[in-house]
């Protein structure tokens, strides 16, 4: 019987690993294999393969080399960035953080730790459109604060932030400003000079590198704390061997996402403009964030009357993948935090639907799920108690 053919639509949680990222780590795991702190000939030439790599990265991102720290994914660069400012705001008596309402959860849940240790977060609203306005951050920061940290790119709703005009508010504040980057790079230009940022998460595997390594940029001379403890990788930052393997093919990966940048951006917001306009006709939906300030590659819709869980297991039964919400929160029955900060009520994002396109999204994936959502929308609402209310005028309609 033949293979039915997955459609899919959830390159924000991660990517397929491109053949030139795979081809590219191959010799790391038989041919160059030495620990790059070892002193001997084959350690040394693996050490010459890390600072190529980070080179690499650097000059994408339009930083020094010795900008750049390794470390096992976007979760683990935002930690150590928040950590590190809170560490050194403390020594100087500064305990307090502005952050927004819709950042990923390992920005929200590090804080709400540092909520507990003694530190005040301030968390600003994105509005109903998912912008971030520079003069709310600048009204929220206080001669007490530590750090701002804003994401670049939110990773359910694809809207990009005003960074650059983030980031000079708070240099004129002289207030440290970190940007979880993570859904952003490979996708839209990043250029850490231009946007004056004094650091900066990523990770491989949302621009088809391999899972498992990412990155985090600090601007020389922003004090950085150790992370993890063992040994002097990373200039002392972070202990442990580095993965060289997957440090080259984050490496790979980023130039080959930057070189097509251009073209699979036109693509992909060509395909998101269908998917917007055949799934904006279905009654009772709307597009969750702004219409232009987006990645070229997300599509965010909420449907009344319907669970976003139903939806995403009738979906997968016709070979579609797609999300209700962030990866990280996928088994979760609640609804969405980042739907809940544009102003959204419980009952209209639980019924969320995260649509995400790579490079590799054909015309013909767009036609199959422009037919597949409408036809279990009906169904689910069908099937739904809420929906007869909704539709008996027993209750109001929200969308």
């Amino acid at each position: 019987m033949a293979q039915r053919k997955t459609i899919y639509m959830d390159n924000a949680a991660t990517t397929a690993t491109s053949e030139k990222a795979l081809r590219e780590m191959l010799p790391y795991y038989r041919e160059v294999y030495g620990n790059p702190s070892s002193l001997h000939g084959a350690g040394q030439s693996a050490k010459e393969h890390l600072d190529a790599a980070r080179a690499r990265i650097a000059a994408r991102l339009n930083a020094d080399p010795a900008e750049i720290y390794f470390t096992s994914g976007g979760s683990e660069s935002d930690n150590q960035a928040l950590r590190s400012a809170a560490a050194n705001g403390a020594k100087r008596g500064k305990k307090h953080i502005v952050s927004t309402a819709f950042e990923h959860h390992a920005i929200l849940h590090t804080l709400k730790k540092l909520e507990r240790e003694g530190f005040e977060v301030t968390y600003l609203s994105v509005h109903e459109n998912g912008v971030v306005l520079p003069s709310d951050v600048e009204s929220a920061i206080r001669d007490d604060t530590a750090l701002v940290t804003v994401m670049l790119a939110n990773n359910e709703i694809g809207t990009v932030q005003p960074i650059a005009e983030i980031a000079a508010v708070c240099k004129a504040k002289k207030v440290l400003f970190h940007t979880d980057a993570v859904q952003a790079v490979g996708h839209v230009p990043v250029d850490v000079r231009a946007l004056g940022v004094d650091m900066l998460s990523l990770s491989a595997h949302k621009f088809h590198g391999p899972k498992g390594v990412g990155a985090l940029y600090v601007r020389r001379g922003v004090p950085l704390a150790t992370f993890i403890e063992g040994g002097a990788q990373e200039r002392g930052r972070r202990a442990g061997t580095e993965n060289l393997a997957g440090i080259v093919g984050m490496a790979a990966a980023l130039d080959e996402a930057c070189d097509g940048m251009e073209k699979a951006a036109k693509k992909e917001r060509a395909l998101c403009d269908r998917l917007i306009a055949g799934l904006s006709k279905i009654p009772h939906s709307r597009l969750n964030g702004d219409r232009e300030k987006r990645l070229p590659g997300i599509v965010n819709m909420c449907f009344e009357g319907i669970e976003g869980e139903g939806l995403l297991l009738l979906l997968d039964d016709r070979g579609i993948c797609a999300s209700s919400g962030s990866a990280c929160t996928s088994g979760s029955l609640d609804p969405s935090h980042v739907l809940l900060a544009l102003g959204l009520p419980h009952e209209v994002a639980h019924g969320s639907l995260r649509l995400s396109l790579s490079d590799e999204t054909t015309d013909k994936d767009v036609d199959a799920v422009l037919k597949a959502v409408p036809e279990v929308v009906e169904y689910l609402r069908n099937m739904s108690p809420v929906w007869e209310e909704l539709e008996k005028g027993e209750k109001p309609h929200l969308i």
